[in-house]
């Protein structure tokens, strides 16, 4: 039992080293938590410093067993109120109930939940986000964990790798610029919370002008927005991570708060993103570079909107459409008003064509192709031959798409 001890206490100091070493292991954990820990800061007022010191001892920097087994990264055991998944694990006792995540968020989540919501910690929220000493106090007073020294390892881990700077950034005094060296020499971020990509399943959608070409991988079309402030249709824009503060991007950028909102066509008390987009820091144009773009399937025309650098109400406005509308794969949308002009009087024209065996004073019903819904189930609704739609509207083969428009003649 003595040589098992001894074993473990050597193997934790090799892989883990002394707390006042910058450790890769714990920066890894670092760089792959910080931005959930911002966000969650913004949205309960849970300093990103403590839930990160929290993360990075409860799971001895995601390596523990528990974190591997349940994604539970704060240690937190099922209680009576509990109604989710559970794991068991061997804490204080032998055999102990340890809530259960889907995903590490959900554990980074509910962790905000359980100290927001639970009279134990009311408390730590009359305390200043910065005062990370006065956090760690008091969670060891309010019995979150039982080890003496609690309190005093996160805030070695705080100061030993600067985490106080995280809710300094969510507070918006700083940003990632400030963040130390030996952040950038280890490993960077994964994919899915690096606040420069956005990554989309469809291989339509059209780049912003001015960006770099996007990249497929698999099927995936992922767009590579630049860091900082760039240009899209010649128009001041940068991308902004989920959980950034509008309010705290227009003081930074000396921008007054209701133009920002003004200039993404945004609701007027928004704040927070609940998402990364692009926001603009200029008013958009009224055409776009190019004269249309195709939608991709269940895009919104907000969406393309801000990738083009157009008004929306401008592309509203050219395309007939409304704001909230879910546009059908495939379809034009004309994002300069010529072009859309041009293609009104085409498509007049084309009605004034009558098919053959038709009279010009034949009345005909245009139908909007629904999900799920083939040119026979259209056939048999207008009681016609599926050839006669076919030759109606010029298709070469039974296929459809959801949105299409097509003319069915009456008998």
């Amino acid at each position: 039992m003595l040589m098992k001890s001894i074993l473990l206490i050597v193997t934790s100091i090799l892989f883990y080293g002394p707390l006042s070493a910058q450790n890769p292991v714990i920066i890894q954990y670092i760089n792959k938590y910080k931005l959930v820990a911002i966000e969650e800061m913004k949205r309960t007022g849970v300093p990103a410093s403590i839930k990160l010191a929290q993360g990075i001892l409860e799971t001895q920097a995601g390596a523990s067993d528990l974190v591997l087994r349940s994604n539970n990264h704060f240690g937190i055991k099922c209680k009576s109120s509990w109604t989710g998944n559970k794991v068991y694990h061997d804490d204080d006792e032998k055999g102990e109930c340890f809530r259960s995540y889907t995903s590490d968020r959900d554990s980074y989540m509910d962790h905000s939940d359980f100290l927001k919501n639970n009279q134990r910690y009311a408390f730590l929220f009359n305390i200043d986000a910065e005062n990370y000493k006065g956090w760690a106090q008091g969670l060891k007073k309010a019995g979150y964990a039982t080890n003496p020294r609690y309190w005093q390892q996160l805030v070695t881990y705080i100061e030993t790798y600067h985490l106080n700077l995280y809710t300094q950034i969510a507070l918006g005094k700083r940003t990632f610029a400030d963040e130390p060296e030996m952040f950038a020499a280890y490993v960077t971020p994964p994919a899915e919370i690096i606040p420069a990509v956005v990554q989309t399943k469809d291989r339509n959608v059209t780049p912003p002008v001015n960006a770099p070409e996007p990249v497929i991988k698999e099927s995936v079309q992922v767009i590579q927005y630049p860091q900082g402030e760039f240009r899209i249709n010649n128009t001041r824009v940068l991308y902004t991570p989920a959980g950034t503060s509008l309010l705290a991007l227009a003081e930074q950028y000396r921008i007054r708060y209701k133009h920002l909102i003004d200039f993404n066509e945004l609701p007027d008390n928004e704040d927070i993103l609940a998402e990364g987009q692009l926001i603009y820091l200029q008013r958009k144009r009224k055409q776009g570079a190019k004269d249309m773009v195709t939608a991709s399937n269940g895009e919104m025309v907000y969406d393309i909107a801000q990738r083009e650098g157009v008004r929306l109400e401008s592309i509203l406005q050219y395309n007939n459409l409304e704001e909230d509308q879910e546009l059908a794969g495939g379809r034009k949308i004309y994002l300069q008003k010529k072009s859309a002009e041009k293609a009104k009087h085409e498509a007049a024209a084309d009605e004034n064509i009558v098919p053959a065996g038709k009279t010009r004073t034949a009345q005909y019903t245009k139908h909007i192709v629904q999900p799920k819904e083939t040119l026979y189930a259209i056939a048999r609704k207008y009681n016609v031959e599926m050839a006669n739609i076919r030759q109606w509207n010029n298709l070469q083969d039974d296929l459809i798409r959801i949105g299409q428009e097509l003319l069915i003649y009456k008998n």
